[in-house]
């Protein structure tokens, strides 16, 4: 193993301009990655936070009592998905009404003494049940009441976020593969060249009876390294990027630590596994 991170590093010191090269080029397909891993995941954000507000009002006839609520709020926070109910009267209904439409504040004068707005029960899901499925479950619950006027929870809004949910994350899937690939084929070939220029060494190993394992261990580790040298690079392109967007578009959120050391790390595994075929490939030529 020493002898292999040896030639690595020496590989690197003979030849600095194709190392700096290589780098450069899987820099550039691990920044794509990483821009796109950065929209990704701030659709991401903003789809959680739509999520979110997700919640299922039950409308009450004007009829109900107080025993009814109660009981209705303490069977309904019973259910595993919902994690708060609250109750809200007519009234706050009425001053609610009046802090959201500003604009239709004429409208409202004069309904303190005939309140036409009805008091309902405002359903919060909690974390991890807010899908489609939960949604109407909890809608089917509440709507069973006898004293449940209607439920509302924008069902084709809900239906259309959890969609755009299921696509955006096949779309980055998919996407994030395929700029994957590309940067392997990238470090597959940047080693291809590195592989061509020591050929003549790898072939006089071969004549001393040196195993494909000791040949191929030293361009694992300078495909490793390679990989590690654009995914760093691609951090610090990324960074750029996100800067010049959030200083002069839209503000933004930078990627979690987890996806940054991922994409680092998925730079050095990819350089290593691109490095492996090319060298199985060139030593199967020269058999």
């Amino acid at each position: 193993m020493s002898y292999a991170i040896r030639e690595a590093i020496a590989a690197f010191r003979r030849a600095p301009v194709l190392t700096g090269l290589a780098g450069a080029m899987v820099a550039l397909a691990l920044t794509v990655l990483g821009i796109f891993g950065l929209v990704a995941f701030n659709l991401q954000a903003a789809l959680n936070q739509v999520e979110d507000r997700v919640e299922v009002i039950a409308y009450l006839r004007d009829d109900v009592t107080n025993l009814q609520i109660e009981t209705a709020i303490m069977e309904l926070e019973a259910l595993p998905e919902i994690s708060l109910v609250r109750w809200v009267s007519k009234e706050e209904a009425l001053e609610q009404a009046r802090a959201d439409l500003v604009e239709f504040d004429e409208v409202f004068q004069g309904l303190d003494d005939v309140n036409p707005l009805p008091s309902s029960l405002e359903i919060s899901l909690g974390e991890g049940s807010r899908t489609e499925e939960a949604v109407e479950r909890v809608a089917l619950a509440a709507e069973a009441y006898p004293f449940v006027e209607g439920v509302e929870y924008g069902r084709e809004w809900v239906q259309r976020v959890f969609a755009l949910r299921r696509v955006a994350g096949a779309t980055a899937g998919i996407i994030g593969l395929a700029f994957a690939l590309v940067a392997a084929l990238i470090i597959g070939t940047a080693l291809r060249i590195a592989i061509f220029a020591r050929r003549d060494e790898i072939s006089i190993m071969r004549l001393v009876g040196a195993k494909d394992g000791f040949i191929r261990a030293p361009f694992l580790i300078e495909g490793g390294l390679t990989g590690l040298l654009g995914g760093l690079m691609a951090v610090a392109l990324t960074w750029l990027t996100f800067r010049s967007v959030t200083s002069i578009l839209i503000t933004i959120e930078w990627l979690p630590l987890s996806w940054i050391i991922g994409g680092v790390v998925s730079g050095m595994v990819l350089g290593a596994l691109a490095s492996s075929l090319a060298v199985r490939r060139h030593l199967r030529e020269v058999e």
